[in-house]
């Protein structure tokens, strides 16, 4: 069978948006760095050059629709540069077969380390150091892989939480990567959820990926308004919007003395977000700034 590729190039801020207008016409995407930087003194640490460009890559069927579908795909494009959203490059397209593009997908990816947490590629052998953890995914969409700030902002804010509190609660796990460095790191039981039926079979699917899906529990709803249950930690990488108007259930459902990682704020929507969270009783520990992005811990008193 052959299919099309679609790629476009743009830079980090405008990964997330790119991804999400291929991803309507396709199965899934692929995001690679364009450069990645290796420490010269120790081999086993590498980062993707934030600073280069990104590729986004996915893949439809070269069929009938092929024509109308790429031409859908220009114009969704062309709005994020009309909404004057970062620089977006040109759409891309060529044609493959199928064993070419599953390789071309896999070039360039590299094992990303986000402090102790190695996110490893599936078909990668890393070798992992003593004081790391690995959490085996494959790239995909941004948001959850642990390439969007907010993703690496909440991995970074959680390995500040010690020890590992022995219940976690994850709020809109999406591909589950958060839930699966937390059981990583010395959670004993994850419990997930997310308004996305995708979101819910990734997780899944990562989970039972790692040999952690007896440890992982998920299903598709959102956080209700009276808590059944309350929680050590609660992690919730989601958007400004949400945040506030969570803001209430998420401190119902922390236990006291509890620590709540919030992230996916957008960097001038930071003081509302804080204000609300402030507002349910929770009181700001530490601000991780990255780009236009903020990531949050936050204890509940």
């Amino acid at each position: 069978m052959r299919w099309l590729e679609l790629t476009v190039e743009t830079d980090v801020e405008a990964v997330e948006a790119v991804s999400e207008v291929l991803g309507r016409v396709a199965a899934g995407t692929a995001v690679r760095p364009t450069r990645l930087i290796r420490d010269p003194s120790d081999e086993l640490a590498v980062r993707e050059d934030r600073t280069a460009p990104y590729e986004i890559t996915a893949h439809i069927p070269d069929d009938p629709d092929a024509d109308a579908t790429v031409e859908a795909t220009e114009r969704a494009l062309w709005h994020l540069q009309a909404f004057g959203l970062r620089p977006v490059g040109e759409l891309r397209v060529r044609a493959v077969d199928d064993a070419d593009w599953l390789e071309r997908w896999k070039e360039g990816h590299a094992a990303q380390r986000i402090g102790r947490v190695v996110i490893v590629p599936s078909w990668l052998d890393e070798t992992i150091g003593p004081d790391e953890v690995a959490v085996r995914m494959d790239p995909g969409m941004a948001f959850g892989t642990g390439l969007h700030p907010t993703t690496r902002g909440c991995l970074a804010l959680l390995q500040r939480v010690g020890p590992m509190p022995p219940r976690v609660l994850d709020v809109g796990s999406g591909s589950g990567i958060l839930a699966l460095a937390a059981l990583r790191l010395g959670a004993g039981q994850v419990d997930c959820l997310d308004t996305d039926a995708e979101a819910v079979r990734a997780t899944r699917a990562n989970a039972e990926a790692n040999g952690l899906a007896g440890q992982v529990s998920v299903r598709q709803g959102t956080l209700p308004e009276t808590a059944s249950t309350t929680y050590p930690l609660i992690l919730a990488n989601l958007v400004a919007a949400v945040l506030v108007e969570l803001a209430p259930r998420l401190a119902e459902h922390l236990e006291p003395g509890g620590t709540l990682i919030a992230g996916g704020v957008i960097a001038e929507r930071a003081g509302e977000v804080m204000a609300a969270l402030d507002a349910s009783g929770l009181a700001l520990d530490e601000r991780l700034d990255d780009g236009e992005w903020v990531s949050l811990r936050l204890s509940r008193p």
